[in-house]
């Protein structure tokens, strides 16, 4: 998952979800780590609403976690604007440094971890009432 400074509310959660539960790699820059909701806004008289920071994210170890600091990419690869620029002859982009880490990532673990398609099952015997026990 890429990931970058200026992400904020879910570009938070989301990431630490990816990451917690063992997903995959974060990569880029990390996140902003401004995670407090906002929850019953009372209505004004004029049709506004007023908002205040209400509730927050904290981790079973009794930590904020990722209030106030984000979440910690796993391959650091600097967002470059200077290198998402198109090249001089118009023709294509110069590059995208995280997206291209993400590539190059996402390649070596399909060469590392081929994907190997299941063994068909013999087909299931379906005589008398339901299915045998090895089929469910």
């Amino acid at each position: 998952m890429l990931i970058n400074g200026l992400a904020g509310s879910g570009g938070d959660m989301f990431p630490w979800l990816f990451k917690d539960g063992k997903i995959g790699k974060l990569i880029g820059m990390r996140t902003w780590g401004g995670l407090v909701g906002i929850a019953g806004e009372p209505p004004l008289v004029d049709g506004g609403s007023v908002t205040a920071p209400s509730f927050g994210f904290f981790k079973k170890d009794g930590t904020w976690g990722v209030e106030g600091h984000g979440v910690d990419p796993d391959i650091v690869v600097i967002d470059d604007p200077a290198k998402m620029q198109p090249d001089a002859g118009g023709s294509g982009w110069i590059g995208d440094p995280q997206l291209d880490a993400a590539i190059e990532h996402i390649l070596a673990e399909v060469q590392a971890h081929p994907y190997t398609p299941p063994q068909r099952p013999a087909d299931p015997n379906r005589k008398g009432m339901g299915l045998p026990e090895r089929d469910r």
